[in-house]
């Protein structure tokens, strides 16, 4: 009889964002390679001498009448990896299979269960774990936005406030994962996913561990100096070991660890000093006087206790000016200027000869026209005059508060035209769908610019919010921001700069009016001065995803 864990099984993907990586990892957290084979080979050594068979399984096959099987992506030690269809929820998982009777059946199993426990939105999620026909097969998360670190390490070493970001999330969630009695020991660059919103999120939390037979008698430790190499590598794009690994190149043999700050010029010396404490290297930590981190909380409160690294100042281009383009008389398609010589008189035909039914009919209508404004002036001196005696009726044609008419208003608000406008996102990752940011101000109701996907409606609490600036060209009176967005309610704030560039950060610009809705009216209490226009979304409405996310269709300004 089948038997199923107690693990989420037909959890929904709350993720929506991310991809699950196509490759095994290469290496050990130690540097030492590891065999692979992702072409079909049918068995691998277990590691005792012993052979174990691959499942003989094919694009098409289907476990439990919903997962279909896709790709196999990883055939390893007598277990594969695959990309699969969830049929019955229709989306994308991953599924982990070996046999039944292999001999770390049980231990995976069992790993797969307490993972799914955690339910941590840090980790890639199990969604289920079983035991049917003499398989074993544990279904994954394949989150199909997101980057491996290997990739973001292949494209150069981090910046420090990305390198900062990396340390601090694996941190505190492996730090939350022992704290449950779960160790991960496979915390390599491929087991690390980089959202478009800029969170990470660690896959294979104790099952990548057990499908390899991978113990350790100080979990905590290798974990913690996992983190250390991943932060290593980050700084410096180096491996911190002696050997290559993950598209990366080993440190010089027989030199020992060195320091981030002097493999590579530039890196943050605290990061520096971070990876170090990580990675425990007595002599290197002796020298620079800092204890060891030896498990992952320890080394989470280390980098909480540093100064906090900001991101990188947005930059922000402005438009061009609007070239007007001037043309003389007989200079048509050559814009006039100093360069442009003298050119031929263009002849100007005649007029053409008016019968005399065209002119009759012109001085009819010339005397008509004269007629009106003689009525016209008439009417106009006669309500003067009436206005001047007081008159005891004064009608309701003109303004009369007694009467209880309104006195018009003498200034009306007027459109703004935005010249440009940019996403805005300085507390996290510097980009919010930028390529859609002209949706905006489009005058299309049906095209829109949308935020990232975020696991709760305050941004996972990784930041204040994001926004959208609008570039008004000059400094000008603001009276209103009309704002509609789509996907339901979303809080919002307008805030103001006359400065001649972009604040690099929400706090350089002036609240000015705040509000709640799918079209809100940003109101400031009188009409102010400003060039830039921050329109800083503060709580997103739920999407059809399963993640928060805010969309603006239409932004439009008024003096």
């Amino acid at each position: 009889m089948a038997e199923r864990s107690t693990a989420a099984v037909d959890v929904a993907d709350n993720s929506g964002d991310e991809p699950l990586a196509a490759k095994a990892d290469e290496a050990t957290s130690d540097g030492t390679a590891e065999a692979q084979d992702s072409t079909g080979t049918e068995s691998e050594p277990n590691g005792s001498g012993t052979t174990v068979p691959t499942p003989d399984l094919h694009s098409g096959h289907k476990l439990a009448g919903r997962y279909r099987l896709e790709e196999c992506v990883t055939r390893l030690d007598g277990f594969s990896s695959w990309r699969a269809v969830d049929e019955k929820l229709r989306r994308a998982v991953g599924v982990h299979l070996l046999p039944a009777d292999h001999p770390r059946a049980r231990s995976v199993l069992a790993a797969a269960r307490s993972s799914a426990l955690l339910g941590d939105p840090r980790f890639v999620q199990v969604l289920d774990a079983v035991e049917e026909n003499d398989l074993v097969y544990v279904v994954h998360e394949w989150l199909p936005d997101a980057t491996e670190l290997t990739a973001l390490l292949g494209a150069g070493p981090m910046d420090a406030h990305d390198a900062y970001q990396l340390v601090s999330q694996l941190s505190q969630a492996m730090a939350a994962a022992h704290r449950e009695g779960l160790a991960h020991l496979r915390l390599t660059p491929g087991a690390v996913l980089r959202s478009s919103s800029g969170q990470y999120r660690i896959r294979g939390l104790a099952v990548n561990a057990a499908l390899r037979g991978i113990t350790s008698d100080g979990p905590q430790r290798a974990d913690t100096e996992a983190i250390g190499a991943l932060l290593y590598a980050a700084l410096t794009r180096r491996w911190p070991y002696e050997s290559d690994a993950y598209g990366l190149t080993g440190l010089p043999k027989g030199v020992g660890l060195i320091a981030p700050d002097q493999v590579r010029a530039g890196v943050h010396r605290g990061l520096s000093e971070i990876a170090m404490r990580a990675l425990a290297n007595d002599g290197a930590t002796a020298s620079r006087q800092e204890q060891p981190c030896t498990t992952p909380d320890e080394l989470a409160k280390a980098v909480a206790a540093m100064p906090r690294i900001r991101p990188p100042e947005p930059t922000f281009t402005a438009p061009p000016e609007y070239q007007r383009t001037t043309y003389q008389q007989g200079t048509y398609g050559r814009p006039a200027g100093p360069g442009n010589g003298p050119t031929q008189p263009v002849a100007v035909p005649p007029a053409p000869l008016q019968s005399r039914t065209g002119k009759a009919l012109k001085w009819a209508v010339s005397a008509l026209l004269i007629a009106a404004l003689g009525l016209g002036s008439w009417q106009l001196a006669e309500t003067l005059l009436d206005r001047d005696k007081g008159s005891d009726d004064p009608g309701t044609t003109q303004t009369n508060p007694e009467n209880g008419d309104e006195p018009k208003s003498v200034a009306e608000s007027k459109p703004v035209p935005i010249m440009g406008a940019r996403d805005y996102d300085p507390l996290g990752d510097q980009s919010e769908k930028p390529q859609d940011i002209g949706h905006v101000y489009d005058g299309d109701a049906t095209s829109y610019w949308n935020t990232d996907g975020y696991f709760t409606a305050d941004f996972g609490k990784l930041k204040d919010g994001v926004g959208v600036v609008l570039d008004l060209g000059k400094v000008q009176q603001v009276g209103a921001v009309d704002v509609t967005f789509l996907g339901g309610t979303t809080s919002v704030e307008l805030r103001t700069a006359t400065s001649a560039e972009v604040p690099k950060l929400p706090t350089g610009f002036t609240k000015v009016a705040q509000g709640s809705g799918t079209k809100v009216a940003l109101k400031p209490g009188e009409p102010v001065q400003a060039r830039y226009l921050l329109v800083w979304l503060t709580n997103l409405p739920p999407s059809d995803s399963g993640n928060f996310r805010g969309k603006i269709s239409d932004i439009k300004v008024t003096s």
